[in-house]
């Protein structure tokens, strides 16, 4: 072991007696659920399924969304399996409460501790752990090293911050990354970063090309479609703190077009829906609030504070603004959502964690940039006067030829007895 690690295991094993103090603070503040604040100890209440155990690990929302058509893949082939899926947030706990399959039960990952990652590792038992992009827990990795348990890490990157912050303790990045039996970068620019670090290449897979469309509730779908009219809707989809304005000024300037259009924001944390209300109608604007059952027919914007209902909002929509990409802190969200459903899309320019991604789409001119509210307001413009009203059609070409599962699936299998 490093010098670094061991000092990262030293320092924390000393702070874990406070762990449940900072989870009690974090409780205070939303951040964690009360009913299942003994998982983040590594005290699960639900027992060990018999069987084989493959655990799968994915920071948020997003990650774990990546990682459904593996938990597929695996339940198929190995039926008899069940699949363990972790994750660090409350929101993607919910999500995943509606989309993991039978066979798959969801867990929050804990507190990266010694005490508590060997409790988790000897609690479960997993005979794979597969982590999706740059989740590098030390004493998670090293527990289950330390009980046999195969790893890999699947769809990798590492961001520029981050591969420099690892390059400045070269000796604990190579012996972190030993700790995978596999390793499947996303692309040749991430794997280059990768084993410069010590890393191995095993070739490549990008989760974030895979991905069945998002569901959708038909009855609902079908009273929005009643609502709307021929009234055309404008999309801002998984928007973060800053981004609301820009999209709302953007509006203004098409509030008052003939065909009376409808711009629904649907933030990233459906918890800050009262507030963007709360500003929206500070500008005039008539608003309803979706989780106050407020209805869409008399509104300007409509708020959808809700969860699961992304695929409703991208197939009514005639253009979707991708957030988490106008402010320069978040690394924006998956554009591939909005394809899929025929819906096209808008990015801004900040899209770091999604940049292998949005580079094809953007270099085909299958998703626009915007870097202002003035240059959204003329893709909405364009929009509603039916102007670039291409398809997603070249895209989704674009994606169906990335996105092979095969090969990466089978050298995962071949880890598994």
């Amino acid at each position: 072991m490093s010098v670094v690690l061991g000092l990262y295991r030293g320092l924390t094993a000393v702070a874990e007696p406070f762990a449940p103090y900072v989870l009690n603070a974090r409780l205070r503040r939303g951040k964690e659920d009360p009913a299942r604040l003994n998982e983040r100890l590594g005290r699960p209440k639900l027992p060990c399924p018999e069987g084989e155990v493959i655990w799968m690990h994915g920071a948020s929302v997003g990650e774990t969304l990546s990682l459904l058509p593996l938990v597929d893949a695996f339940l198929k082939a190995r039926p008899a399996a069940t699949v363990l899926m972790t994750s660090g947030t409350r929101t993607s706990a919910e999500v995943m409460a509606t989309r993991l399959p039978g066979g798959a039960i969801h867990q929050y990952i804990p507190v990266d501790t010694p005490g508590a990652a060997r409790r988790f590792i000897e609690h479960w038992r997993p005979a794979l752990g597969v982590f999706v992009e740059s989740e590098l827990w030390p004493n998670l990795l090293s527990a289950a090293h330390e009980h046999g348990v195969k790893l890999a890490l699947v769809s990798a990157r590492l961001g520029e911050a981050s591969a420099q912050g690892w390059g400045r303790s070269p000796a604990a990045a190579r012996v972190l990354f030993s700790r995978f039996d596999l390793i499947l970068p996303q692309d040749d620019d991430q794997a280059a970063r990768l084993t410069t670090l010590g890393a191995r290449d095993d070739g490549r897979l990008n989760l974030k090309f895979l991905g069945d469309p998002l569901p959708v509730d038909d009855a609902a779908l079908s009273q929005a479609r009643v609502a709307l009219g021929e009234r055309p809707l404008l999309l801002a989809a998984s928007t973060h703190l800053g981004e609301d304005e820009i999209v709302l000024a953007a509006f203004e300037g098409v509030a008052h077009h003939p065909l009376r259009p409808l711009l629904v924001i649907a933030p990233r944390h459906p918890v800050r829906g009262p507030s963007i209300a709360g500003y929206a109608q500070a500008t005039g604007l008539d608003v309803s609030l979706r989780s106050a059952g407020q209805p869409i027919a008399s509104a300007q914007v409509h708020v959808a504070d809700t969860l699961n209902e992304m695929g409703l909002w991208f197939r009514l929509a005639r253009l979707a603004l991708i957030g988490g990409s106008l402010v320069d802190d978040v690394g924006g969200h998956n554009p591939l959502e909005a394809i899929r459903l025929g819906c096209p899309a808008l990015s801004g320019p900040f899209v770091d964690d999604w940049r292998s991604v949005y580079a094809p789409l953007v270099a085909a001119h299958d998703v626009g940039v915007v870097a202002s509210s003035d240059q959204l307001e003329g893709q909405f413009s364009r929009a509603l006067d039916g102007k670039d009203a291409a398809t997603a059609d070249a895209a989704l070409k674009l994606i169906a030829e990335k996105s092979d599962l095969a090969p990466a699936f089978a050298k995962l299998q071949a880890l598994l007895p």
